[in-house]
């Protein structure tokens, strides 16, 4: 399986573990901006993109107007149904796509735009299915070193495994940081106006050390990367992370900073 196939590989046990972990630790502050910025457009459709868990189509179906419909998508389909099965405030309608033949007036995307193989094609087809006059709202992680968790738990890694460092993190969570070249991809996708990009940084908080280094470690396809190393390194791996993050931010409760770009373009 080359990289890039392997970055996208949210199976197994990773859904839950990335539900019970990751999302409360770094998405959920997030999904929540993206879903006011939504809100404040006051679409009648909305078209989310890469869905995954589902966390910000919950935030979506508590604060649209009952009216808005909401189509969710996402192309992995353990994470769709998992999202299916945590249920909304109100229906949404869940899809395994990503292209629909209809019209949105707001095309949402949460941390998902990092993994798709071809930028430009997928900002095209978003604007395909947008309304004149829509709106794509995404946002993206900025670079690895402002985001204090994952960027201990990668150099953690790195020590362990000095010869062939696990990348993950800084290669796709973290790669694609760059907003002068996400402005290239989005002219190259057709949108002609300039987009407009907030960055936003926030607070990550876990109980313990271990919440995070089993959030990155066992909840993201950095697994992968470890059991490609050490197929029964798993544990030893992960606490090795929790070791680093405890050193760094200290044994009991944590807190570390984490950063993002907010970007909106209409179409």
């Amino acid at each position: 399986m080359t990289a890039s196939h392997a970055d996208r590989a949210f199976a197994g046990s990773i859904p839950q573990l990335y539900e019970c972990y990751l999302v409360p630790l770094i998405f959920e502050p997030y999904a929540a901006d993206l879903a006011e910025r939504v809100r404040a457009i006051a679409p009648a459709r909305v078209l989310e993109i890469a869905a995954g868990t589902g966390v910000v189509t919950r935030r979506l179906a508590a604060v649209l107007a009952p009216e808005t419909a909401l189509v969710a998508t996402d192309l992995n389909p353990p994470m769709l149904e998992h999202a299916r099965s945590l249920g909304t405030a109100r229906p949404v309608e869940w899809r395994q796509a990503d292209a629909m033949a209809l019209a949105f007036d707001a095309v949402v995307c949460q941390f998902g735009v990092m993994f798709f193989p071809d930028k430009a094609a997928a900002f095209a087809e978003a604007r395909r299915v947008l309304r004149p006059g829509g709106t794509l709202l995404f946002n993206v992680w900025d670079r690895l070193e402002a985001n204090d968790f994952a960027d201990t738990v990668t150099a953690a890694l790195a020590g362990r495994y000095p010869a062939d460092p696990p990348r993950f993190l800084a290669r796709t969570p973290h790669g694609y940081c760059d907003t002068a070249a996400i402005g290239r991809d989005l002219a190259r996708g057709g949108f002609a106006v300039q987009a407009t990009v907030d960055t936003v940084s926030r607070r990550s908080r876990a109980d313990a050390p271990s919440a995070p280094a089993i959030a990155y470690c066992q909840g993201t396809p950095l697994r992968g990367e470890i059991e490609a190393r050490d197929a029964a390194g798993l544990a030893a791996a992960t606490e090795c992370a929790a070791q680093a993050i405890a050193r760094r931010f200290g044994p009991g409760p944590v807190e570390g900073g984490i950063r993002a770009h907010v970007v909106a373009v209409a179409r």
